[in-house]
């Protein structure tokens, strides 16, 4: 999945630019190096809370929160509803 493979991406830069490494992400989440370099990879067979975990010690655990926020495409599809409704 590409999505997941730039997410991995992005975690892996993140930890990077903060100077956090795999040791010291073990040491603060718990989640084995093995994970972590799945994590790192977008690997689809790691669990959503373990990518969590990784993203709150890199205070970005937020941005899931930006997720399908603003649903433009279901805004338009209901709008499309809404204006049948009317006739």
């Amino acid at each position: 999945m590409k999505i997941l493979h730039q997410l991995g991406e992005n975690i892996l830069l993140a930890m990077k630019r903060r100077g956090i490494s795999q040791d010291r992400m073990h040491q603060r989440t718990g989640i084995s190096k093995p994970t972590l370099r799945k994590i790192t990879k977008g690997d689809p067979t790691v669990s959503l809370g373990h990518y969590v975990n990784v993203l709150a010690v890199l205070g970005l655990s937020d941005d899931l929160g930006k997720v399908a926020l603003d649903d433009e495409l279901g805004r338009k599809l209901q709008d499309i509803e809404l204006l049948k409704t009317r006739r």
